[in-house]
């Protein structure tokens, strides 16, 4: 499945010093996933001992990523 990411996903994702094999780490083996009230999902985990949210749109041929915190 595809992941793309949003201009704002992208630019937070680079601020906090995440790479695109990392998010997709939390994404396949989350430590914790929720639907929001908006529909869309979130998950978290912990990459080098920091923790991180991945807020996405998931459609049937592909993955969009919202925000990364």
């Amino acid at each position: 499945m595809e992941i793309t990411y949003s201009d704002h996903a992208e630019k937070r994702r680079k601020q906090r010093g995440f790479t695109n094999t990392e998010i997709e780490l939390v994404l396949e083996n989350p430590d914790y996933k929720k639907k929001r009230i908006d529909g869309k999902l979130e998950v978290f985990g912990r990459i080098r001992n920091r923790n991180i949210k991945v807020i996405y749109v998931e459609k049937e041929n592909y993955i969009r990523i919202v925000s990364v915190m």
